[in-house]
C-alpha cells in the first residue's frame, strides 16, 4: 500500500516550515533598521556637552573678528 498524503509536496526536512532565504534576509534588515533608529534617536536628542558649546562659541568668534578685520 503507498501512502500518497504527501505526494507533490516539497520539503525541506533540514527545515521544516522554513521561510524561504530572502524573506527572512529582508525580516532581519528590518529588525536592524528599527534597533539603529532607535539608537540614532537616543543620541540625537542627548544634549550638547558644555565644553563643545564653548568650543563652537569660541570658533564663531574667531569667524567675527576675522570678518571684521
Amino acid at each position: 500500500m503507498i501512502d500518497s498524503s504527501d505526494s507533490g509536496r516539497k520539503s525541506n526536512p533540514a527545515r521544516p516550515g522554513a521561510e524561504p532565504p530572502l524573506e527572512e534576509a529582508r525580516l532581519r534588515q528590518q529588525a536592524i533598521g528599527v534597533k539603529l533608529r532607535h539608537m540614532f534617536d537616543e543620541v540625537v536628542n542627548e544634549p550638547v556637552p558644555d565644553e563643545f558649546l564653548e568650543i563652537l562659541r569660541r570658533g564663531d568668534q574667531r569667524k567675527v573678528d576675522e570678518d571684521k578685520a
